[in-house]
């Protein structure tokens, strides 16, 4: 799997501004069961998001077609979940 950190460039207003096409990026990538998990950084200084195992070329160009390409600098992480709390035990080999 891999997390995405987001870490904001731009001024919030400008993030506000193209928020609501970044949640429908988002809840597009929910739906068609590619994004696990997602929120903000607390303070609100970016956000994180949880993707399935996917071909690299493939999350990059998901990550293209985000709105909050114009506001914000990705960190990329690829992840080898081997261990999990119980209540996290779906995460295990994904």
């Amino acid at each position: 799997m891999y997390i995405v950190f987001l870490s904001y460039t731009r001024p919030m207003q400008e993030v506000e501004a193209v928020l609501e096409p970044h949640v429908a990026w988002i809840n597009r990538y929910f739906a068609e069961g590619v994004f696990i998990s997602a929120g903000r950084k607390d303070p609100r200084t970016g956000g994180m998001i949880m993707v399935k195992d996917i071909d690299r070329a493939r999350l990059d160009a998901i990550l293209a077609e985000d709105p909050f390409q114009a506001v914000a600098s990705y960190d990329v992480t690829k992840v080898n979940i081997t261990r999990s709390a119980e209540e996290f035990a779906g995460l295990t080999g994904i």
